[in-house]
């Protein structure tokens, strides 16, 4: 029986997440597919709400496939502007064990 490479990946955000940034952070997103990813936003200083739509999309689709999707690290502007804009990242930190 093969077996399936289940090593967690760590994807490490921009500093700024703007509309720029959207395209390019889908693409990293869809290369990690099928693989548990730790996301580090520690690094963040900004973030838009496309960038944010693209975040949890990602999130639902790795639920969908029963694939983990964590934040490992996020900055103080990344938390704070997320519950700006009304997205609740608390559901996806990653927990201590």
């Amino acid at each position: 029986m093969a077996s399936k490479n289940t090593a967690k990946k760590s994807l490490k955000l921009a500093p700024v997440l703007d509309l720029n940034e959207a395209t390019a952070l889908h693409e990293r997103l869809l290369s990690l597919k099928g693989s548990p990813v730790a996301i580090d936003a520690s690094a963040v200083e900004r973030i838009g709400t496309l960038c944010a739509q693209v975040l949890i999309a990602g999130a639902r689709s790795w639920e969908e496939d029963r694939v983990s999707f964590t934040f490992a690290k996020v900055s103080d502007a990344f938390v704070k502007t997320t519950q700006l804009i009304g997205v609740d990242i608390a559901p996806l930190m990653a927990k201590e064990i």
